[in-house]
């Protein structure tokens, strides 16, 4: 496992690490003792960070992890807040409602002070708000919280939250399909030593290669029932591209992928060529699926003619349709 620099947090965390989504729920259904397996398979890995929500099964996922910390007390866990508000408003990111979820959180994970607090994709106004982060930062004073960052949604939300100082990572969408993010915040958020998470770094899984135009997911997967972003944000499922036009586009991939990697890791590798990524979070559900992940780490860098060919795929298949979105 090779590990990386968290920003200025000062953490070296694996660079596949692992993103607790889909134990949580929203990916059809789960067993939370296959889910435990796969936790500890990914530790067993190297993996030492662990990316969850409040929102995802409610705290089930928090849940399961807490019986991960108990084993492994070395691991680090980020998770994070905001989307329990019901309306999701920029309004509701006040003290006390961000006080409650931190205390729910704190609980959930049977831990006196959470590692690495996130917002949660909150609105777009949010960031032009300091009154909220000075929020975040009373609570790291009082013990509460010891490191916080925001899980965005563009990269001018990025740019935006990285003037804040007390923000010390941002996780954001970032693959083969949403390459945006390489191009201005990548630098600027290495200039001001904040850790990029990468989450959806296989598009949902499209970019396993396992899926045809025709798949289909059980009505509890956000694969079905936020194709259109339904529920929350499109850009969240299959990275905002289209199933169809992503299929063709893996299969264009398939095609250059080295020997000797399954085509998820060969996405996870491509992730892990830019330095500015502190740590790629796939989502796992199995054992198997979280040691296939793990051991992208290991791999050997792809050459400047793989990385070009990935480029043109998306280039000619894929930047119409996300790239000005997000």
């Amino acid at each position: 496992m090779e590990y990386r620099s968290l920003g200025s947090i000062g953490w070296n965390v694996s660079a596949i690490s692992f993103g607790a989504w889909a134990i949580g729920g929203s990916w059809g259904d789960v067993d939370d003792s296959e889910s435990l397996q796969a936790l500890r398979r990914a530790v067993d890995a190297g993996v030492n960070f662990f990316d969850t929500a409040d929102v995802y099964g409610d705290g089930r996922s928090e849940q399961l992890l807490a019986q991960l910390y108990r084993d492994h007390d070395d691991i680090r866990v980020a998770t994070k807040a905001g989307r329990r508000l019901d309306p999701h408003t920029a309004e509701g990111y006040n003290r006390e409602n961000l006080t409650a979820f931190v205390e729910r959180s704190r609980e959930n994970l049977d831990r006196d002070a959470l590692d690495l607090l996130q917002l949660h994709c909150p609105p777009t106004e949010v960031y032009y708000q300091p009154e909220v982060f000075a929020v975040l930062e009373d609570l790291k004073a009082q013990g509460k919280l010891r490191h916080y960052g925001v899980s965005v949604e563009t990269v001018e939300e990025a740019l935006k939250a990285i003037e804040y100082p007390g923000v010390e990572t941002v996780q954001i969408i970032f693959n083969m399909f949403r390459q945006r993010p390489a191009e201005l915040f990548f630098e600027e958020a290495k200039r001001r030593k904040v850790g990029i998470l990468a989450r959806v770094p296989l598009a949902s899984g499209l970019l396993t290669g396992k899926y045809g135009a025709d798949a289909s997911f059980p009505e509890n997967d956000h694969r079905n029932f936020n194709r259109n972003g339904e529920a929350f944000d499109r850009g969240e499922t299959f990275a905002g591209v289209g199933l169809e036009r992503g299929v063709e586009a893996v299969r264009e991939l398939e095609e250059i992928r080295p020997e000797g990697m399954t085509m998820a890791q060969f996405a996870l590798r491509w992730v892990l060529m830019f330095d500015a990524v502190s740590c790629a979070i796939p989502g796992a559900k199995r054992p198997d699926q979280a040691a296939e992940n793990a051991a992208a780490a290991d791999l050997p860098p792809l050459s400047d003619e793989t990385m070009r060919a990935v480029e043109d795929v998306y280039d000619r298949h894929i930047r119409e349709q996300v790239h000005h979105r997000w």
